[in-house]
């Protein structure tokens, strides 16, 4: 089977481009930088070449495909992004239906049932909505909070312990490992027995709220860990200060505040079907724990070349 990857390059799309040359499928790959996936080239995916905005370059890749993997990046370079992603997401689902594909997997996420107030996820349903009218057989994969987000906190976690952020402490959400989230879309791209339109959650293996996952986090990192829950506007003012544009502050400004106001529930139930097998303690151990020794690292590195 044919598969077309959209983002080879990405922490999901790497992996299940990965999982389905193992597995010996016919993987078409999507990039505009080839220098980061020519490991994947060498590994037997076909690379076209050019950003997925581009419809000539949707059209080469999907020609003789049966199948797309399709993630919406969250594109730092445009400043109406929901915009941009709306329309590359129609596009693709245009390109689908004129070369027929049979068979597509889309990454959405907990809060697509919204089109407005979740800031980046407001996209995803005119994006569900535009395959699932372009394919005959469409899943969309509605992923909780990745784990991954943590990694953003190794920095803080390294120099205090402590995670900031404007969720609200006590509130539990799905947290899910982005190698789960690779296993189930290839699971789907490769499972010949499902039809029509369905929309499946990924839930991680439990709903954790955040005073929670930072206690497991200190249990994985082997050092205490605390949660410290600051508000939107604080979370916006730490993100300019860090260098972010101001376009997309407001987008995930807007996505904490669907957070806070419960726009971000998951709509699915949880299930065996929904539930993943990454625990955040598995996930802390072996992903976070070394990014937090780096992290306590630099600075000491810094002072010795300083001398």
């Amino acid at each position: 089977m044919r598969i077309v990857v959209n983002t080879p390059a990405g922490n999901i799309g790497r992996v299940v481009t990965q999982q389905l040359l193992e597995a010996g499928e016919d993987v078409v790959i999507i990039s505009r930088h080839p220098s980061k996936v020519m490991d994947l080239v060498g590994r037997g995916a076909h690379l076209v070449e050019g950003s997925i905005d581009d419809t000539n370059i949707l059209d080469r890749a999907l020609k003789g495909a049966d199948a797309i993997f399709w993630l919406t990046p969250f594109a730092f370079d445009q400043p109406n992004y929901l915009d941009w992603a709306r329309r590359t997401g129609r596009a693709a689902a245009e390109t689908v239906k004129t070369h027929g594909i049979q068979r597509v997997v889309l990454i959405s996420s907990v809060g697509a049932q919204h089109d407005s107030g979740v800031g980046p996820i407001a996209c995803l349903p005119a994006i569900e909505k535009a395959f699932a009218e372009a394919a005959p057989n469409v899943t969309s994969l509605r992923a909780g909070s990745f784990m991954e987000n943590f990694l953003s906190n190794a920095g803080m976690i390294a120099a205090t312990g402590t995670i900031f952020a404007p969720h609200p402490a006590k509130k539990r959400f799905p947290m899910v490992a982005t190698r789960d989230i690779a296993a189930k879309s290839v699971e789907a791209l490769r499972d010949l027995g499902w039809g029509g339109f369905r929309i499946v959650g990924i839930h991680g293996p439990e709903d954790l709220d955040q005073s929670s996952a930072a206690q497991i986090i200190g249990e994985g990192i082997g050092r205490p860990v605390k949660y410290v829950e600051v508000t939107v506007d604080q979370a916006k003012l730490g993100m300019l200060e860090a260098g972010l544009p101001a376009y997309v502050v407001e987008l995930l400004g807007d996505m904490y505040t669907g957070f806070r106001e419960g726009r971000m529930e998951r709509a699915e139930q949880r299930s065996p079907e929904t539930t993943t097998p990454t625990t955040l303690l598995e996930f802390a151990r072996q992903v976070l724990k070394p990014a937090v020794e780096a992290a306590s690292r630099r600075p000491a590195l810094a002072g010795v070349a300083a001398d």
